[in-house]
């Protein structure tokens, strides 16, 4: 049992290291490897596998479990987050489970549905600084192989494991958060289906033997965190939604996006070496302006602010250092 203090990245929130646990079993990667050992033909065919299995004996299969040392340090979130209180609620409660007690930090796969912009993946990132253990992103709209999550057979030419696999092998923690973006957006056709090993990586007893299509080694997926987002719930199977805590989040209201606009600027500035060269807080009208964009927009348009000021050797920025609206519309863009 380890007894360690991390403190995760941005935060004030301290994080112990919970125990160690074993993701694999080395039993089963030594006769993998001797199986391959004893093939016959081109060693050069199997060279990839072969370099797989050695990795993972060369670096065991001990990966560090963890959880946050308490509850009340969530607080920051819910401030820079006021439109997913009800999603942090759930994160809240599970984390009052695993307090006081042994056990690793496990959270119900979630589900957050809401339009694009709002915040969603910005949300599991936030949650994965807050656990310690990093996030891996899966981009279900812009994948373009089915077995990106599970891994592809070894037989096939530039075959690879899948993301799990590596969040787990290759990373350093037993409970990674896996983030599954626009879920809804997988496309899928009669040879494979992307969302088919999502079946068994949400149910935890089937995670805690997934197996890897390159590897066919076992690989305990049961502590990985996961969080998926889309926009729309009806393109995603009925078996997968049943599998997870579904939450719609709303978009903020004026003033909760009010609030993130000076969060995001409080935020870019104390990140940037430059930010000193700038006023602790923005003006009221900044913050108007900044209103009714999505936060991902928000923090794109700040920063074309703050370098606008700065070449204006101002420490303030105004409403006029924002990039003006493209092609007519509302919503702020960017002239070529």
């Amino acid at each position: 049992m380890e007894s360690r203090q991390l403190t995760a990245p941005g935060t004030a929130f301290t994080l112990p290291i919970a125990q160690v646990r074993s993701v694999f079993d080395p039993a089963d990667v030594e006769r993998k490897l001797e199986k391959l050992q004893g093939l016959h033909g081109d060693p050069r065919e199997h060279e990839s596998l072969r370099s797989t299995y050695e990795r993972m004996l060369e670096r065991g299969p001990q990966r560090f479990q963890v959880k946050p040392a308490g509850v009340p340090h969530m607080a920051g979130l819910y401030d820079d987050l006021p439109n997913f209180t009800e999603v942090l609620d759930d994160v809240r409660r599970h984390v009052a489970l695993a307090q006081d007690s042994r056990d690793g930090l496990e959270v119900t796969p979630m589900l957050l549905l809401g339009p694009p912009g709002i915040g969603k993946t910005h949300f599991a990132r936030a949650l994965a600084d807050l656990i310690g253990t990093g996030m891996n992103l899966v981009p279900m709209g812009s994948m373009t192989a089915g077995w990106l999550l599970s891994g592809s057979a070894s037989q096939w030419k530039g075959a690879r494991p899948g993301k799990v696999f590596e969040a787990l092998v290759d990373g350093q923690y037993a409970n990674p958060v896996i983030v599954v973006d626009e879920i809804d957006k997988a496309s899928s056709d009669a040879q494979y289906d992307p969302l088919g090993a999502l079946y068994g990586l949400l149910e935890h007893d089937t995670a805690g033997a997934f197996v890897d299509e390159f590897a066919e080694v076992p690989i305990d997926a049961s502590q990985v965190v996961w969080i998926t987002t889309a926009n729309d719930a009806r393109g995603i199977p009925d078996p997968i939604l049943n599998r997870m805590n579904v939450f719609e989040v709303p978009a903020p209201t004026p003033e909760q996006a009010r609030h993130i606009a000076l969060r995001l600027y409080q935020s870019i500035r104390r990140s940037h070496d430059w930010g000193h060269r700038f006023d602790d807080t923005p003006g009221d009208a900044l913050l108007d302006r900044l209103a009714p964009l999505a936060p991902r927009e928000m923090r794109r348009a700040l920063m074309v602010a703050f370098g606008n000021a700065r070449l204006d050797g101002r420490s303030a920025l105004g409403s006029a250092d924002l990039p003006r609206p493209a092609g007519g519309r509302s919503r702020i863009g960017f002239m070529n």
